[in-house]
């Protein structure tokens, strides 16, 4: 669909977004018709392309992927938008929305550290994050004056949920919110769920001098033959 063949009120949305991952993407699809992920990559510097489509989404402009021919000749992902009737504008206008009051009142509430590894980070290594996708909420998300329905992730945390979500058939296809707040995801302090799964997971992350546990961790699985996680479940097990 070429850039006149889309709707007036349409293009008039895509053109107010005004955060720079998402205008991006926007305006390379609005002048090229789609974007790979290639192209994120390599000209734009995105290293996760799901999450600048992710941002798109989140402002409400549906996106389709694709795939298309890279410049080795092996098969790439692309986005174009997806059905303009399919729209859904946020009062909150997507990630724009975040705002420095929100991430103090987090930091003040729950300390500067990730939700998911529940570490210390430097202010500016932490994301805002809706708990409840916004692919999901929509306008019923949670008000900006309300920080109980965001949480606070470093960029692994953010891109592991985002690969999560994106792949869960609540996020695909069901859209139940009252699934999201009992997954791990959006709760990591109360869920019984992985992304619709029956599981349970512990992320950990050793920082600092805590490295050289680690390292001792690694060298004795390597005698044994197991993997870190197995060995830690045997280690748990054992002991409580």
């Amino acid at each position: 669909m070429a850039k006149n063949d889309f709707p007036r009120e349409f293009l008039k949305k895509c053109k107010a977004v005004t955060a720079k991952r998402p205008r991006t993407v926007i305006n390379h699809i609005l002048k090229h018709g789609h974007i790979t992920t290639e192209e994120l990559k390599e000209k734009y510097g995105y290293n996760h392309p799901p999450r600048a489509a992710r941002d798109v989404k989140e402002q409400g402009i549906p996106l389709e992927m694709f795939r298309v021919v890279g410049s080795d000749g092996r098969k790439i992902g692309a986005y174009k938008f997806g059905d303009p009737a399919k729209a859904k504008f946020s009062k909150l206008s997507g990630r724009t929305a975040f705002a420095k009051e929100l991430k103090a009142k987090l930091i003040e509430l729950h300390g500067c550290r990730c939700f998911i590894y529940l570490e210390e980070f430097e202010e500016r290594s932490l994301q805002i994050d809706h708990r409840v996708p916004f692919e999901v909420a929509g306008d019923d998300n949670a008000s900006m004056d309300d920080p109980k329905g965001y949480m606070l992730l470093c960029g692994s945390a953010n891109r592991a949920k985002s690969w999560s979500c994106e792949h869960c058939v609540n996020w695909c296809e069901i859209k139940k919110r009252g699934f999201c707040r009992r997954c791990y995801w959006a709760y990591p302090e109360d869920y019984d769920h992985v992304a619709m799964r029956q599981a349970r997971r512990v992320d950990i992350m050793w920082t600092g001098a805590e490295i050289s546990v680690y390292d001792r961790l690694r060298r004795r699985t390597m005698e044994l033959q197991k993997d870190i996680p197995q060995y830690i479940k045997e280690i748990i097990e054992k002991h409580i």
